[in-house]
């Protein structure tokens, strides 16, 4: 059943769902916000500005018994009172908050990200019944992509039933957009209509910090006033190492960045 031009997800999905605005953009529907005032503001070398109301929550990723990224875990939802300010250099002693260290360290915040949309940066795989969209450059190393064998080796097999769920599944909790099904009979792109939050991602099984998972398509607006494209689910860079600010790009994993909030164990295996 189709429901606003998407495709109706499992219930599962739908538990994170909010009604909202469906438009045609290029590259695909995005879901807008109800409100144009929701936006994150990347200030020049500083932090991100957040509007007043945009809720913002501790997402931890758990891993399935192999050890593979599996579920989203909402861990804590933090205070805020009107507009507040988000690390994006990584020394805050405060994260995930502002605390003015970008000036004392006189952090490089330049932003390097491309402006081409989506559907330039993205390479098609073609499946069974569904095609694949991977915009490489986006990825934030949330590996939610590799349980049953990894997303792009399961597409020639979305004729079945098992193996659509757990591919819709794997690009569901994509938190940076990098991956886009769409349905190849109709066309209609897959995706979840989130509602407006950041996310504080911690990664536990990789015993580090990761982004800020940012859903339900908040304006992110460069330091110019020129926003980047309206996208359901983007990944800001905050530990400050990321080469395509202000979008993450996996660099929080190379260099263990650790932001205080957890406390990480090793597990012993065996």
């Amino acid at each position: 059943m189709m429901q606003q031009g998407r495709v109706q997800l499992d219930a599962e999905w739908n538990e994170q769902a909010d009604v909202g605005t469906v438009i045609k953009m290029p590259g695909g529907e995005r879901l807008m916000t109800k409100s144009s005032e929701e936006k994150i503001v990347v200030s020049k070398d500083g932090p991100y500005v957040v509007s007043a109301g945009i809720p913002l929550t501790m997402e931890l990723i758990m891993p399935n018994e192999e050890g593979l990224s599996w579920e989203w875990k909402r861990a804590k939802t933090f205070e805020t009172d009107g507009e507040y300010k988000l690390c994006r250099c990584g020394r805050s002693k405060t994260k995930p908050f502002c605390d003015g260290s970008h000036a004392r360290t006189h952090f490089d915040g330049r932003e390097t990200a491309t402006r081409r949309p989506y559907v330039r940066q993205a390479d098609i795989f073609d499946g069974a019944t569904m095609t694949l969209s991977d915009a490489e450059e986006l990825s934030a190393f949330a590996r939610f992509c590799d349980p049953g064998g990894k997303i792009w080796g399961l597409m020639d097999q979305t004729d079945d039933p098992e193996v659509r769920k757990l591919v819709i599944r794997e690009e569901m909790h994509c938190p940076s957009g990098r991956l886009v099904l769409h349905e190849k009979k109709t066309g209609q792109e897959v995706e979840p209509k989130l509602k407006p939050s950041i996310g504080v991602v911690e990664d536990p099984a990789l015993g580090c910090s990761g982004p800020l998972y940012v859903q339900g398509g908040i304006t992110v607006e460069s330091e110019d006033g020129t926003p980047y494209e309206i996208r359901n689910r983007v990944t800001l860079c905050r530990c400050g190492a990321s080469i395509n600010k202000p979008f993450c790009n996996g660099s929080h994993a190379s260099i263990k960045f650790r932001d205080g909030l957890v406390e990480f164990v090793r597990l012993k295996k065996g």
